[in-house]
């Protein structure tokens, strides 16, 4: 068996693992680097009430404590569903450099869990979407940002 397959079958079981224990949705995720695993999760959004507790995002967070870094470059990310626009973002920001799935978008939307809403959302202004975002330039508000910046000792991301 390849060893894309060892671990998204882990994942996958993982995903079970999680549903069957009423934790949250069919979601799991395995994080590897040079061929061993770093971290694993399943969605525990229900137990955790959490929203933001979904497999992936757990999986990351995990494996950034392991590794202590908040980059996790030179790993992959194996998911028994394709990762969500959160999981994704966060897939992104980790620098993940890799992601192997099982089931598609559209598959996931097929019980139930359709993210296209949430795609469209982020394609619009921020004026157009379905929250209202309000923007509010207060002054000063930019001086953190400006004094973080001219901060010689910062830790980029």
């Amino acid at each position: 068996m390849h060893s894309d397959d060892v671990f998204l079958t882990r994942a996958i079981e993982l995903a079970r693992l999680g549903s069957e224990a009423g934790e949250g949705g069919p979601f799991g995720a395995v994080i590897v680097r040079d061929g061993r695993i770093i971290a694993e999760s399943w969605n525990r959004v229900v137990a955790s009430h959490d929203p933001t507790a979904h497999a992936e995002v757990s999986a990351i967070r995990s494996a950034c404590a392991q590794l202590g870094n908040f980059h996790l470059t030179g790993c992959t990310l194996y998911a028994s569903s394709e990762p969500c626009p959160m999981c994704l973002a966060a897939t992104y920001w980790a620098r993940i450099g890799r992601v192997v799935f099982a089931n598609s978008r559209i598959e996931a939307a097929s019980v139930g869990f359709c993210d296209d809403t949430l795609y469209g959302e982020l394609n619009r202004h921020f004026s157009e979407r379905s929250i209202v975002m309000e923007h509010r330039p207060l002054p000063g508000a930019l001086e953190p940002l400006i004094a973080w910046s001219a901060n010689p000792t910062r830790i980029t991301y």
